[in-house]
């Protein structure tokens, strides 16, 4: 086995891990953090691919965006450090009913698929290319992805000020 296909996995071990445990834990805080971890193997990913610029745009958005956000309204609720309520029975196996039927669909959507090898030539990966597209409104431009960027972005501010809103008690 080569030292890449080693990273690879080490990599991905990272990217599963992560996820499954912040998805499993019972204190959210820990949920977050493990989502930080498996977002950065995600970014770790893009490096192993040799695309700097999206693994850069991962850790930036992601990263240091939207788990910086969660993590600051966790901390500004008063109850930060106690533990998730545990899911019913049925909810978890609604659950794993729903990945096991998502699986499956992606399995036999990707089944019968040959993909081709490409003769095209290698991307252009400079970053003034990457700007002109990035501001570009033809085909081939993100100008519309760029947008879906800052409205994801303002959506999780918004669910960041959601979560520390203080609910108010009757007596006070």
């Amino acid at each position: 086995m080569s030292a890449s296909a080693i990273f690879f996995y080490i990599l991905s071990i990272c990217i599963l891990g992560g996820g499954l445990l912040a998805v499993t834990s019972k204190k959210i805080f820990r949920s977050a953090i493990w989502l930080l971890f498996s977002l950065i193997g995600i970014a770790g990913l893009y490096f192993w691919m040799q695309m700097e610029f999206i693994a850069a745009v991962q850790i930036i958005v992601y990263v240091g965006g939207i788990v910086v956000l969660i993590i600051f309204s966790i901390f500004l609720t008063q109850q930060s450090g106690k533990q998730m309520a545990k899911p019913s029975a049925g909810r978890i196996v609604f659950s794993l009913l729903a990945v096991c039927i998502g699986f499956a669909l992606t399995y036999s959507l990707l089944r019968p698929y040959v993909f081709p090898t490409s003769s095209m030539a290698p991307v252009d990966m400079s970053v003034r290319n990457i700007g002109n597209q990035m501001l570009s409104t033809t085909e081939y431009g993100y100008a519309l992805p760029l947008e879906v960027v800052s409205v994801l972005l303002l959506a999780a501010m918004i669910g960041c000020i959601v979560i520390a809103m203080k609910i108010k008690t009757q007596g006070k």
